[in-house]
């Protein structure tokens, strides 16, 4: 207890205000200092201690859509860099998405729907292994990570990308879909809602999106050491959710004249793409995650579950 005091009396004035940079005239975070001192502290702690027998360690953090993936990730990192002094890299895997023209093109060859991106099969697994790959090196060389403007909705210039120096003790990777698991080829014949209903009646769309996490997505889910899961109560609260992830999108690119920001309908039509990997991840990901953090319906931690420590 005195450790986490400590670490929050160091912490807790980058933290908070990182928390306030998320927050708008009309959306406030509450529980800001129970949130760290009781979770994430807790959590930085448990991560400091595996990150020393295995450099760099790599972290993956799921959530369905609107569950504080960006916001949880980014107070793990202040922490485990100011208080534990690690250097840390944290990337999403949405960064990762194929350009608009690549998910185009795989509309045309597979599906109409691929061109949406989000689901499995519309990353660019390949550069994100070549990522990782590059970043596990012992001759490790400066790099640069791809970014998506989730306003134009394509892959962010190359002058915007981040690029890395040294090599990190601790890798981050955040995504919805991070640590999936495929389902049963039995599920997919059943339309899990009224879009692969109208839109997928063959399955092939659903088929496709299966067999990518079969296959590539296993193969760099297979390399991550830690995987913290967070948990909402049911799928139409991340709708909810969602939906004021696209409002605070909206309030700071409203100046832009090509944004593709979705209003109410849009995210209704967009989260059913997402829905039916998103259930099964209810069901499966509590059975193998390492951190298990329950969120209640206001959208705060209420507890964390630890395995396989």
């Amino acid at each position: 207890m005195q450790q986490v005091k400590l670490c929050f009396s160091k912490v807790k004035i980058d933290c908070i205000k990182f928390i306030k940079s998320q927050e708008t005239s009309t959306e406030k975070f509450k529980g800001k200092e129970k949130m760290i001192k009781s979770f994430l502290i807790p959590i930085c702690f448990w991560i400091a201690k595996k990150a020393k027998s295995r450099r760099p360690y790599f972290i993956g953090l799921a959530g369905g859509q609107g569950t504080g993936k960006t916001t949880i990730s980014s107070i793990i990192k202040i922490i485990l860099i100011k208080y534990f002094k690690l250097k840390v890299f944290k990337i999403s895997v949405d960064d990762f998405y194929k350009t608009r023209k690549d998910r185009s093109l795989l509309s045309k060859r597979v599906h109409p729907m691929l061109l949406i991106r989000g689901v499995p099969g519309t990353h660019d697994i390949n550069l994100m292994l070549n990522f990782l790959k590059k970043m596990k090196s012992k001759k490790f060389k400066s790099l640069k990570v791809p970014s998506f403007n989730k306003a134009i909705d394509d892959r962010s210039n190359k002058k915007n990308w981040q690029s890395i120096e040294e090599r990190p003790d601790v890798i981050i990777l955040e995504g919805w879909c991070v640590g999936a698991k495929p389902a049963s080829a039995k599920s997919l014949k059943k339309s899990i809602n009224s879009m692969e209903e109208i839109k997928d009646p063959r399955l092939v769309w659903r088929k496709y999106v299966n067999q990518q996490l079969k296959s590539k997505y296993k193969k760099l889910y297979s390399q991550i050491n830690c995987l913290i899961y967070l948990k909402a109560n049911n799928f139409s609260l991340l709708q909810k959710w969602r939906q004021k992830q696209e409002y605070k999108l909206r309030l700071t690119n409203k100046k832009r004249s090509k944004n593709k920001i979705m209003n109410k309908k849009d995210v209704f039509n967009f989260m059913q793409t997402y829905q039916r990997i998103t259930e099964n991840m209810f069901k499966t990901m509590p059975k193998f995650a390492s951190i298990v953090m329950h969120l209640n319906s206001n959208h705060q931690i209420k507890s964390t579950i630890y395995k396989n420590i």
